[in-house]
């Protein structure tokens, strides 16, 4: 899989993530997290949230960005696998990540807020 193009990984990524789900536990970091929950999924995503916010602070003062993208690349996993825990897909983040180009993130914002 390393050498898969870099616009096919989220697509590559879904369909391991999908058939992970029915692994066993046992043998499957991502089959153990669907067995254990949400709740241990969601545990998952917001440690890998705060080590990424820690590796961006210590990188505004280094200079040096490896941890950032190593830690974005566990919190982004993370998230997919909460998203495929709860049967969505990253077509749909790919989809509204498109749907915004062009608005104003405050415009994009204000949209969201209104009931």
């Amino acid at each position: 899989m390393t050498d898969l193009p870099k616009n096919q990984v989220l697509a590559e990524l879904a369909v391991v993530l999908a058939k992970r789900k029915a692994a066993s536990p046992e043998t499957s970091y991502v089959a153990s997290l669907h067995h254990k929950g949400l709740n241990k999924i969601l545990e998952k995503v917001g440690e890998e949230c705060t080590e990424t916010i820690i590796a961006a602070k210590d990188a505004e003062h280094s200079g040096e960005l490896n941890d950032v993208v190593n830690e974005t690349a566990d919190l982004w996993f993370h998230s997919l696998v909460m998203l495929s825990h709860l049967g969505g897909h990253p077509d749909q983040i790919l989809a509204e990540l498109a749907r915004r180009f062009g608005l104003s993130g405050h415009d994009e914002k204000a949209s969201r807020d209104t009931p």
